[in-house]
Protein backbone atom coordinates (compact mmCIF):
# COMPACT_ATOMS: atom_id res chain seq x y z
CA UNK A 1 0.00 0.00 0.00
CA UNK A 2 1.14 3.34 -0.96
CA UNK A 3 -0.15 6.35 0.94
CA UNK A 4 0.38 10.39 -0.54
CA UNK A 5 -0.64 12.89 2.14
CA UNK A 6 -1.64 16.05 -0.57
CA UNK A 7 -2.38 19.58 0.38
CA UNK A 8 -2.76 22.90 -1.66
CA UNK A 9 -4.00 26.40 -1.66
CA UNK A 10 -1.79 27.31 1.67
CA UNK A 11 -1.48 31.26 1.07
CA UNK A 12 1.22 32.41 3.22
CA UNK A 13 0.81 36.17 3.65
CA UNK A 14 2.08 36.99 6.82
CA UNK A 15 -0.95 36.22 9.04
CA UNK A 16 -1.29 33.98 12.10
CA UNK A 17 -4.86 33.14 10.36
CA UNK A 18 -3.06 31.60 7.88
CA UNK A 19 0.03 30.26 9.22
CA UNK A 20 -1.76 28.58 11.90
CA UNK A 21 -4.30 26.88 9.37
CA UNK A 22 -0.90 25.56 7.64
CA UNK A 23 0.94 24.50 10.88
CA UNK A 24 -1.95 22.64 12.20
CA UNK A 25 -2.24 20.57 8.92
CA UNK A 26 1.02 19.67 8.56
CA UNK A 27 1.24 18.57 12.04
CA UNK A 28 -1.73 16.55 11.17
CA UNK A 29 0.53 14.63 8.08
CA UNK A 30 3.72 14.46 10.41
CA UNK A 31 2.21 12.91 13.50
CA UNK A 32 1.57 10.02 10.83
CA UNK A 33 4.14 10.39 8.90
CA UNK A 34 5.23 6.44 9.62
CA UNK A 35 1.76 4.96 7.66
CA UNK A 36 2.57 7.95 4.64
CA UNK A 37 5.42 7.25 1.81
CA UNK A 38 5.28 11.22 0.34
CA UNK A 39 4.00 14.77 1.01
CA UNK A 40 2.50 16.50 -2.48
CA UNK A 41 1.65 20.63 -2.19
CA UNK A 42 0.07 21.38 -5.23
CA UNK A 43 0.54 25.22 -5.28
CA UNK A 44 -0.67 28.52 -3.97
CA UNK A 45 1.90 28.39 -1.73
CA UNK A 46 2.31 31.90 -1.73
CA UNK A 47 -0.82 34.73 -1.79
CA UNK A 48 1.01 37.46 -3.34
CA UNK A 49 3.92 35.86 -4.98
CA UNK A 50 6.25 37.77 -2.42
CA UNK A 51 10.00 36.94 -0.80
CA UNK A 52 8.60 37.19 2.44
CA UNK A 53 5.92 34.45 2.21
CA UNK A 54 8.41 32.04 0.69
CA UNK A 55 10.47 32.80 3.60
CA UNK A 56 7.86 31.90 6.02
CA UNK A 57 6.84 29.22 3.76
CA UNK A 58 10.68 27.64 4.18
CA UNK A 59 10.04 27.96 7.78
CA UNK A 60 7.10 26.22 8.41
CA UNK A 61 6.98 23.30 5.50
CA UNK A 62 8.99 21.12 6.70
CA UNK A 63 8.41 17.46 6.78
CA UNK A 64 10.10 14.04 7.15
CA UNK A 65 8.35 12.64 4.23
CA UNK A 66 9.79 13.45 0.74
CA UNK A 67 7.89 16.51 0.02
CA UNK A 68 6.99 17.59 -3.77
CA UNK A 69 6.21 21.45 -4.47
CA UNK A 70 4.74 22.96 -7.47
CA UNK A 71 3.45 26.28 -8.26
CA UNK A 72 -0.25 27.88 -8.80
CA UNK A 73 -1.61 31.12 -10.14
CA UNK A 74 -0.99 33.25 -7.22
CA UNK A 75 2.74 32.04 -7.02
CA UNK A 76 6.09 33.60 -8.28
CA UNK A 77 8.66 31.12 -9.68
CA UNK A 78 11.42 32.60 -9.15
CA UNK A 79 11.49 33.01 -5.26
CA UNK A 80 9.31 29.76 -4.80
CA UNK A 81 12.26 27.86 -6.01
CA UNK A 82 15.20 29.38 -4.30
CA UNK A 83 13.61 29.46 -0.96
CA UNK A 84 11.58 26.22 -1.19
CA UNK A 85 13.98 24.02 -3.50
CA UNK A 86 17.10 25.29 -3.89
CA UNK A 87 17.12 26.24 -7.71
CA UNK A 88 17.73 29.37 -9.51
CA UNK A 89 15.59 30.88 -11.79
CA UNK A 90 11.73 31.13 -13.48
CA UNK A 91 11.45 27.89 -15.16
CA UNK A 92 8.50 25.86 -14.58
CA UNK A 93 8.90 24.19 -11.23
CA UNK A 94 8.58 20.61 -12.40
CA UNK A 95 9.85 17.70 -10.34
CA UNK A 96 10.40 13.81 -10.76
CA UNK A 97 10.60 11.35 -7.76
CA UNK A 98 10.18 7.64 -7.92
CA UNK A 99 9.34 7.07 -4.04
CA UNK A 100 8.91 2.83 -3.86
CA UNK A 101 7.61 1.64 -6.97
CA UNK A 102 5.76 4.77 -7.65
CA UNK A 103 6.74 7.82 -10.10
CA UNK A 104 5.32 11.28 -8.46
CA UNK A 105 5.48 13.62 -11.60
CA UNK A 106 4.76 17.48 -10.14
CA UNK A 107 4.21 19.84 -13.21
CA UNK A 108 3.87 23.39 -13.38
CA UNK A 109 0.64 24.33 -14.57
CA UNK A 110 0.65 28.41 -14.06
CA UNK A 111 1.08 30.74 -16.44
CA UNK A 112 3.00 33.68 -15.24
CA UNK A 113 0.77 36.84 -14.73
CA UNK A 114 -2.11 34.91 -15.55
CA UNK A 115 -4.77 33.03 -13.45
CA UNK A 116 -5.54 30.67 -15.91
CA UNK A 117 -3.75 27.02 -16.06
CA UNK A 118 -1.86 25.55 -19.11
CA UNK A 119 0.65 22.74 -19.58
CA UNK A 120 3.56 23.45 -21.65
CA UNK A 121 4.92 21.44 -24.85
CA UNK A 122 7.83 21.44 -23.16
CA UNK A 123 6.17 20.17 -19.57
CA UNK A 124 4.01 17.11 -21.18
CA UNK A 125 7.31 16.42 -22.64
CA UNK A 126 9.22 16.36 -19.92
CA UNK A 127 6.25 14.15 -18.57
CA UNK A 128 6.48 11.60 -20.79
CA UNK A 129 10.54 11.14 -21.25
CA UNK A 130 10.38 10.90 -17.10
CA UNK A 131 7.43 7.69 -17.42
CA UNK A 132 9.90 6.46 -20.43
CA UNK A 133 12.68 6.10 -17.78
CA UNK A 134 10.37 4.55 -15.41
CA UNK A 135 9.70 0.93 -15.57
CA UNK A 136 6.79 -0.14 -17.92
CA UNK A 137 4.71 -1.26 -14.92
CA UNK A 138 5.40 1.61 -12.75
CA UNK A 139 2.49 3.08 -11.50
CA UNK A 140 2.52 7.08 -11.86
CA UNK A 141 0.70 9.68 -10.22
CA UNK A 142 0.28 13.15 -12.28
CA UNK A 143 -0.12 16.46 -9.87
CA UNK A 144 -0.27 19.89 -10.68
CA UNK A 145 -2.17 23.34 -9.39
CA UNK A 146 -5.02 23.39 -11.97
CA UNK A 147 -7.94 21.45 -12.75
CA UNK A 148 -8.11 20.10 -16.40
CA UNK A 149 -11.97 20.51 -16.15
CA UNK A 150 -15.18 22.04 -14.72
CA UNK A 151 -16.18 21.45 -11.38
CA UNK A 152 -19.51 23.20 -11.71
CA UNK A 153 -17.74 26.45 -9.47
CA UNK A 154 -18.23 29.22 -12.48
CA UNK A 155 -15.34 31.68 -11.48
CA UNK A 156 -13.10 28.91 -10.84
CA UNK A 157 -14.25 26.66 -14.09
CA UNK A 158 -13.55 30.11 -15.86
CA UNK A 159 -9.73 29.74 -14.67
CA UNK A 160 -9.06 25.84 -15.04
CA UNK A 161 -6.26 24.40 -16.81
CA UNK A 162 -6.87 24.52 -20.67
CA UNK A 163 -5.41 22.40 -23.74
CA UNK A 164 -6.12 19.23 -21.73
CA UNK A 165 -6.66 17.08 -24.87
CA UNK A 166 -2.95 17.50 -25.00
CA UNK A 167 -2.71 16.25 -21.52
CA UNK A 168 -5.20 13.25 -22.05
CA UNK A 169 -2.91 12.09 -24.81
CA UNK A 170 -0.74 11.37 -22.40
CA UNK A 171 -2.58 8.66 -20.99
CA UNK A 172 -3.24 7.12 -24.20
CA UNK A 173 0.48 6.78 -24.60
CA UNK A 174 1.50 5.79 -21.09
CA UNK A 175 -1.26 3.70 -19.40
CA UNK A 176 0.28 3.07 -16.36
CA UNK A 177 -0.75 6.89 -15.09
CA UNK A 178 -2.87 6.49 -12.76
CA UNK A 179 -4.65 9.64 -11.67
CA UNK A 180 -4.24 13.10 -11.09
CA UNK A 181 -3.97 15.21 -8.31
CA UNK A 182 -4.69 18.71 -8.14
CA UNK A 183 -5.59 22.09 -6.40
CA UNK A 184 -6.33 25.63 -7.29
CA UNK A 185 -10.47 25.12 -6.79
CA UNK A 186 -10.31 25.27 -2.45
CA UNK A 187 -12.75 22.08 -2.49
CA UNK A 188 -12.54 18.61 -1.91
CA UNK A 189 -13.61 17.25 -4.63
CA UNK A 190 -13.63 13.58 -6.89
CA UNK A 191 -14.04 13.19 -10.26
CA UNK A 192 -12.94 11.61 -13.94
CA UNK A 193 -10.27 13.02 -16.90
CA UNK A 194 -9.13 10.98 -19.70
CA UNK A 195 -10.60 7.74 -17.78
CA UNK A 196 -8.99 8.22 -14.67
CA UNK A 197 -9.45 9.37 -11.25
CA UNK A 198 -8.76 13.40 -11.25
CA UNK A 199 -9.50 14.48 -6.88
CA UNK A 200 -8.83 17.95 -6.43
CA UNK A 201 -7.39 18.49 -2.51
CA UNK A 202 -9.02 20.97 -0.16
CA UNK A 203 -7.86 24.17 0.35
CA UNK A 204 -5.80 24.50 3.72
CA UNK A 205 -6.19 28.55 3.85
CA UNK A 206 -9.75 28.93 2.88
CA UNK A 207 -12.64 26.45 1.49
CA UNK A 208 -14.68 28.21 -1.81
CA UNK A 209 -18.67 27.71 -1.76
CA UNK A 210 -20.88 26.57 -4.06
CA UNK A 211 -23.14 28.08 -6.02
CA UNK A 212 -25.56 26.91 -3.76
CA UNK A 213 -23.94 27.16 -0.64
CA UNK A 214 -24.08 31.53 -0.91
CA UNK A 215 -23.19 34.31 -2.15
CA UNK A 216 -19.93 34.83 -0.29
CA UNK A 217 -16.89 33.50 -2.26
CA UNK A 218 -15.37 31.72 1.08
CA UNK A 219 -17.25 28.96 3.27
CA UNK A 220 -16.00 31.03 6.32
CA UNK A 221 -16.94 28.26 8.98
CA UNK A 222 -15.20 25.49 6.88
CA UNK A 223 -11.79 23.99 8.75
CA UNK A 224 -8.41 23.27 6.76
CA UNK A 225 -8.30 20.22 4.94
CA UNK A 226 -6.14 17.66 3.67
CA UNK A 227 -6.34 14.62 1.16
CA UNK A 228 -5.11 11.04 1.61
CA UNK A 229 -5.09 9.03 -1.75
CA UNK A 230 -3.97 5.28 -0.97
CA UNK A 231 -2.76 3.13 -3.81
CA UNK A 232 -3.06 -0.59 -2.77
CA UNK A 233 -2.69 -2.67 -6.07
CA UNK A 234 -4.62 -1.42 -8.93
CA UNK A 235 -7.38 0.35 -6.49
CA UNK A 236 -7.19 4.03 -6.22
CA UNK A 237 -8.91 5.51 -3.41
CA UNK A 238 -8.98 8.90 -1.65
CA UNK A 239 -9.85 10.11 1.73
CA UNK A 240 -10.79 13.51 2.82
CA UNK A 241 -10.01 15.05 6.06
CA UNK A 242 -10.93 18.44 8.26
CA UNK A 243 -8.35 19.65 10.62
CA UNK A 244 -9.93 20.84 13.76
CA UNK A 245 -7.87 22.78 16.42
Amino acid sequence: MFVVAHISDLHFNGTTHNRGRIESTLQYINDRAAGIDALLVTGDIGDEGLESEYREAAEVLRSPLPMLVTAGNHDDRAPLQRHLLGRDGAAPVNTARTVGDVLLLVADSSIPGSNDGYLTDETLAWMSDEIDRAPADAPVLVAFHHPPVSLAMPFMDSIRQTGEDRLAELVTRHPNITAFLCGHAHTPAVTRFADRPLCTAPGVSSTLNLPFEGEDVINEGQPPGLAFHVLDGPRFTTHFRSVVG
